[in-house]
């Protein structure tokens, strides 16, 4: 393996700033990241930056297979509406207008 090699990628340290639960999601700049421990607040955990994972979404929007999905920080979930929300992959399957919870391939 090169000398420069340093990790895989697909797993980062998050520093929580309040207590999280495994499975929350986490802005880290504009990506974003699924954490794989409860973290107490100041406490230093893995978040899982790739892969597919079923996370929240607004109810009412409708998303197409391989739709952009965006994080609303604000309500945590995933929408189809950019607005200032950050890009956090697109969609891995679709679901319709009354589904709470999308399949996302995150940061794709």
């Amino acid at each position: 393996m090169a000398k420069k090699f340093i990790q895989p990628g697909e797993v980062i340290d998050y520093t929580a700033g309040s207590a999280l639960s495994s499975g929350a999601v986490v802005l880290i700049g504009n990506r974003i990241g699924v954490l794989l421990t409860d973290l107490a607040n100041g406490e230093v955990g893995a978040a899982q930056v790739t892969g597919v994972w079923e996370l929240p979404k607004l109810s009412t929007d409708v998303v197409t297979q391989g739709a952009l999905l965006y994080w609303d920080a604000g309500n945590s979930r995933l929408t189809t509406t950019a607005s200032t929300h950050k890009l956090a992959g697109y969609a891995w399957a679709a679901a319709s207008g009354t589904d709470t919870t999308v399949q996302i391939k995150i940061n794709g």
